[in-house]
């Protein structure tokens, strides 16, 4: 079976109506005992949890269907105009008498499912659509802590938004508004108002451009460019698509943004291209339209050209520097302040909830070790999980609020000794 890491190559590598205006709609409630998580418990699927956020807020979300009539649809071309769901997370005045929301909804579950990224998982055992988020819908906002610095948030080639709901619960309850969005037709299932589910269209893309180099250089550098323009309209539309409750509340005038694996290339490809951002996290993502990290050549206008505003670079275990060149040129060209560290133990999907699940899954189905640490590394998963949170807030904190980390970004702590500065 493939790697995760070789499925989302795959999958990243793998990878006109005009006149309708972007619109917004909040998703409906989920059901806390749907009849497929009551099927679930009786044919005795996995049912998971996600650690809970560390910072002082509850935190309230709302989903948002967004239509971009100014583009057709650049993976179904009979599409003429884009759609989006987003996830917009915030810090909350109260969460009593709101629900949990869902990690995902039972169509974004099952295509999530099908795909199957995790290597030697059995996804058909698990009941993905059980899991709940620390989020809770449609909570009231925190007014009077208001309004709060942005965070966009893009997940990994073939992943669904929701696959980094760990990190960005932990941000909004930290203070943040985080915005999560899902690249429809790249992420593996996207679920919309309704339940009508438009499923990834990147691994029938891959296996047409193979083993074409050149085809499939274009299919990444597409892959990216959609995502970008995802980005910049999401900006675009949110200040009139949100909810009145949520008017006001968003900083639009401190903008960050981070991802995981090609969240993490469209984070820094994104703050390159759109001024309106501030700093970019890339978590374990290449910068040059390549299928491997160490690979030299063929490098994003990010990585050729460098950005003047700080970014940080967070990386698996042998990420660093002299290992991946598309790092090293934008390091090299960059004149915004830029930190870059990687953790000792951790693999490429340690940067997303896998951390959480993947050992839950393990122990409950009697997964070798070699299982999970094909998946998420050697890495504790406690430790992981502290590790990103604080070096991503620190961050955030510092570029955005102009907080103090009291050195947390400058150098090795004996919070997280994992983590290997380059």
């Amino acid at each position: 079976m493939q790697t995760r890491r070789s499925v989302l190559m795959s999958a990243t590598a793998a990878f006109a109506a005009s006149a309708l205006p972007a619109r917004a709609a909040s998703r409906p409630p989920a059901s806390s005992a749907s009849p497929a998580t009551r099927a679930s418990r009786e044919n005795g699927l996995v049912r998971l949890t996600l650690p809970g956020p560390s910072g002082p807020h509850p935190v309230g979300t709302v989903s948002l269907h967004l239509v971009d009539g100014t583009r057709s649809d650049p993976w179904v071309t009979s599409q003429p105009y884009r759609e989006l769901m987003i996830d917009v997370r915030y810090p909350a005045r109260t969460v009593a008498g709101h629900r949990r929301a869902p990690q995902m909804l039972p169509g974004a579950a099952a295509g999530f499912a099908a795909l199957n990224s995790f290597s030697d998982v059995p996804a058909d055992k698990v009941d993905w659509a059980a899991t709940r988020t620390h989020a809770h819908e449609g909570a009231p906002v925190e007014r009077g802590s208001g309004p709060f610095p942005v965070v966009l948030h893009s997940p990994g080639a073939g992943d669904p938004r929701t696959l980094g709901t760990t990190l960005c619960d932990d941000l909004a309850s930290r203070g943040y508004v985080v915005v999560s969005v899902d690249h429809t037709y790249d992420a593996s299932a996207v679920e919309f108002p309704g339940g009508r589910v438009e499923d990834s269209v990147l691994p029938a893309a891959y296996a047409e451009a193979s083993p074409d180099e050149k085809r499939i250089r274009a299919l990444l550098k597409k892959t990216i460019g959609v995502r970008v323009a995802d980005t910049r309209f999401v900006l675009d539309a949110l200040p009139s698509a949100l909810p009145r409750t949520l008017r006001g509340m968003l900083d639009f005038g401190h903008l960050g943004m981070f991802g995981q694996s090609a969240g993490g290339f469209t984070a820094l490809q994104a703050m390159h291209d759109d001024p309106r951002i501030a700093a970019a996290a890339d978590l374990d993502g290449l910068l040059a339209h390549q299928q491997e990290d160490s690979t030299p050549g063929h490098l994003s206008t990010v990585a050729a050209d460098g950005v003047d505003r700080p970014f940080l670079l967070i990386g698996k275990d042998g990420n660093d520097l002299r290992t991946v060149p598309s790092w090293k040129a934008v390091w090299r060209h960059s004149h915004g302040r830029h930190r870059g560290l990687s953790l000792r133990g951790a693999e490429h999907a340690t940067y997303t909830d896998a951390v959480a699940l993947i050992p839950q899954i393990a122990r409950r189905l009697g997964l070798p070790r070699k299982t999970v640490v094909k998946n998420i590394g050697t890495i504790a998963p406690s430790h992981a999980i502290g590790a990103e949170r604080g070096y991503i807030a620190a961050f955030f904190d510092r570029w955005l609020r102009g907080r103090d980390d009291h050195g947390l970004l400058d150098g090795p702590s004996g919070r997280y000794p994992e983590a290997r500065f380059f």
